[in-house]
């Protein structure tokens, strides 16, 4: 932990229940959202704070889930007029995408969050997919941050093109998929798309790609990594959070930030995933230890290795 009980690494992102349809079963009002895979991820590498909202029927068993990964709860807000953030989705096929079904931003709508005088000091933040205006003012609270990070998505690419880009011009590193790295860009090819979000202003890009793995870009180097190969998927929601866990988890607890340390934290980003979606919600990642961390990341360098 950093001075005056300020955890090392911070995440401002959604707590959701998660309704989830995949080709392995349905379940329903499990516990989901970026904030809470990113969390419990990154709390077997480092102690993390979690900056949310959440309404007053959030259940108590579900904070006790957070609580028991000594995640720091100090900026989680409760509404009482409100309800949690509430998604369901459902997978098919080769599960590379969620059919969304329902979404109810609920107490999202209003969110401004507001972070414990603690949060401010964070030397590493990451800034879950949200509003990019959210994610500014989040930035502005910040003291003086030695790493931050940040994920989006298409509908902010679309609809909040300019605040993003305002925001890309102050963080570090961008967490983004495929698709969305060729939209913000405008290019067509996954490595001229990776160069040009360079010059939007992070020194590094994490293009993550499902299945096939993860490519950093950065002005030094180039970085590929598969995905660690699994015979059965059963729930791939939440995979790109743990894997943001994973990545920013190592870093915080190294206190590292070079571009070499980002490709050596993408493996345990990688191996992170890997359990999340072995089984729904935090079924398999809420119940792993360190040591199985280590292992996998054992493996899967020796997979690569040539």
């Amino acid at each position: 932990m950093s001075d005056n009980g300020t955890p090392p690494l911070c995440v401002v992102g959604t707590l959701a229940f998660d309704d989830v349809e995949t080709p392995s079963g349905k379940r329903d009002g499990i516990l989901g959202g970026s904030a809470t895979y990113f969390s419990v991820a990154a709390s077997h590498m480092a102690r993390v704070g979690v900056v949310g909202v959440v309404g007053e029927d959030f259940p108590a068993e579900f904070r006790a889930v957070l609580e028991s990964h000594d995640v720091d709860l100090a900026g989680l807000e409760v509404d009482p007029e409100g309800s949690t953030f509430h998604w369901a989705g459902k997978y098919e096929g080769d599960m590379d995408q969620a059919e969304t079904l329902v979404t109810d931003l609920n107490v999202l709508e209003t969110f401004a969050p507001q972070l414990p005088a603690s949060f401010r000091k964070c030397p590493y933040v990451f800034l879950a997919n949200t509003d990019p205006n959210i994610q500014m003012s989040v930035l502005d609270q910040l003291e003086d941050p030695r790493l931050v990070v940040m994920d989006t998505m298409n509908l902010w690419i679309d609809i909040a093109r300019e605040p993003l880009l305002k925001i890309l011009e102050r963080v570090d590193g961008l967490m983004i998929n495929d698709a969305e790295a060729k939209s913000l860009s405008g290019e067509d090819n996954l490595i001229a798309a990776g160069r040009a979000l360079l010059r939007f202003g992070p020194r590094f890009v994490i293009v993550k790609k499902g299945e096939h793995g993860s490519f950093l870009f950065s002005e030094k180097r180039l970085f590929a990594l598969p995905s660690y190969p699994l015979e059965t998927v059963v729930d791939p929601t939440g995979a790109g959070d743990s894997f943001a866990g994973g990545v920013m988890g190592f870093l915080a607890g190294t206190n590292a930030q070079r571009v070499d340390d980002v490709c050596r934290a993408m493996l345990y980003g990688t191996v992170v995933a890997s359990f999340t979606v072995s089984d729904f919600s935090l079924d398999v990642l809420g119940s792993i230890t360190r040591m199985d961390l280590d292992a996998r990341a054992d493996e899967l360098r020796r997979f690569v290795r040539v």
